[in-house]
């Protein structure tokens, strides 16, 4: 699920690997092997709350396609870099897995150019998927109108979290509702002599960058920033950078030896206010056992609703596409996506989904889902396709170095003419 920057290396590579074998895309005849009764189903989930919920996944499917067999193709290790290496070696021998994972939205980009996977957009109108997915997450989904990934889950990026013992000791009697507001908490804990904002490295900062530009841009603007219709060298970015830059002022000046959760311990052990961090830090919390944390949508972006998600593909010449299209299905389905969700910490991306089956926070969560702005992630593959993604992560590890942000916004327009289609 998270990105880093050894996974942006991986993405790079991949990206080649998939440009040299999209040069060839006619082998699916010889390579279907059709007559197999095994779906290798291929992730990067094998611990923790991704494997648990994987589990529940499979329980599902081996209910709803009693006659195919699952096999569990995961590699471990590197928060995904690890296996997106070995499936660009798999998809270069056109060996493909049956299906596999990849982040939904534009990181698919390279897999559809190279001419690696299947249309499913006449599947999600036999699977009703077309009527469960929300219109925002269908449009992010559709590539030249076509869809190629089914969605397992949503998770929710622009949430910031806080210590509610520190805010309140440090004076702060209510949730910060804009920027201006942030910044007036921020002084009320430095003011204290803790650190305000916890912040970890490369794509952690990119998310919190992410959310300033909501807050300035609005969703639209900032949705225009991934398709071209707003640009990186606009004045509105550039406010957006100097107030990026005033909030990396607040921030723990080791952040760029730090990951997410050393960044979340700074919060648990009282040493910060706040954190920006997706809302798999609630299921992170809770199993650490602290519970003494709230959490807002980060302030200014209202009901904008930053999504990422898992999703599951239908390779070209992939084996046992019959099997294949079944697990797609079950991952689509209310059946499927409760197994999976409930236990990953994640909601499901169908709105039909029925909230009593989860904790609170999922709850609230699938009720933003449903009523918010549905705005994609650069950080996590919804918003930019792995080129951009690897550009943009480069320039915010500069930048949490120098302080310059004129020579950010150069860097951040520069990515765009390069790999984003102006429309």
């Amino acid at each position: 699920m998270r990105f880093t920057k050894g996974a942006a290396v991986a993405a790079a590579g991949l990206a080649v690997s998939l440009l040299v074998a999209g040069c060839d895309t006619s082998g699916g005849a010889t390579a279907t092997g059709g007559n197999t009764k095994e779906v290798e189903v291929f992730t990067w989930w094998a611990d923790g709350g991704e494997k648990a919920g994987l589990d529940g996944l499979v329980g599902q499917f081996k209910t709803d396609c009693a006659k195919f067999e699952f096999k569990n193709g995961a590699v471990a290790g590197g928060a995904g870099a690890n296996a997106k290496q070995v499936l660009a070696s798999r998809l270069q021998t056109n060996d493909p897995p049956s299906t596999f994972q990849a982040h939904a939205g534009a990181e698919l980009t390279d897999y559809i150019k190279a001419g690696q996977v299947e249309d499913l957009s006449a599947d999600y109108k036999t699977w009703g998927l077309d009527a469960a997915f929300p219109k925002g997450l269908l449009d992010s989904l559709t590539v030249d109108g076509k869809v190629y990934s089914v969605p397992a889950n949503i998770h929710r990026a622009n949430v910031l979290w806080s210590n509610k013992k520190v805010v309140a000791a440090a004076g702060i009697t209510a949730a910060p509702k804009n920027l201006t507001e942030l910044f007036a908490a921020l002084d009320k804990l430095k003011a204290k002599g803790v650190t305000p904002l916890a912040l970890g490295k490369d794509w952690t900062q990119l998310m919190l960058l992410e959310s300033v530009l909501i807050s300035d841009l609005g969703p639209d603007k900032f949705k225009g920033l991934w398709d071209g219709s707003t640009d990186f060298a606009s004045a509105d970015v550039t406010k957006a950078l100097g107030d990026y830059k005033k909030l990396i002022g607040y921030a723990n000046k080791d952040r760029d030896t730090f990951d997410w959760t050393d960044a979340e311990k700074l919060v648990m052990d009282g040493k910060a206010g706040y954190q920006l961090m997706g809302d798999w830090e609630a299921a992170d919390l809770d199993t650490k056992g602290f519970k003494d944390y709230d959490h807002i949508a980060f302030p200014g972006n209202d009901t904008a609703f930053q999504w990422l998600a898992d999703s599951f593909v239908l390779p070209k010449g992939g084996k046992n596409p019959e099997g294949t299209k079944c697990w797609l299905k079950t991952v689509g389905s209310a059946a499927g996506q409760k197994a999976f969700n409930t236990k990953k910490g994640s909601i499901p991306a169908r709105t039909d989904a029925t909230a009593a089956d989860y904790p609170a926070y999922q709850q609230s969560a699938m009720a933003e889902w449903k009523t918010g702005v549905v705005v994609p992630s650069c950080a996590h593959g919804s918003a930019c396709s792995q080129g951009m993604q690897g550009a943009v992560a480069s320039a915010i590890g500069k930048f949490s170095s120098d302080q310059d942000a004129a020579a950010l916004q150069k860097a951040l327009s520069e990515a765009q003419k390069q790999f984003v289609t102006k429309k």
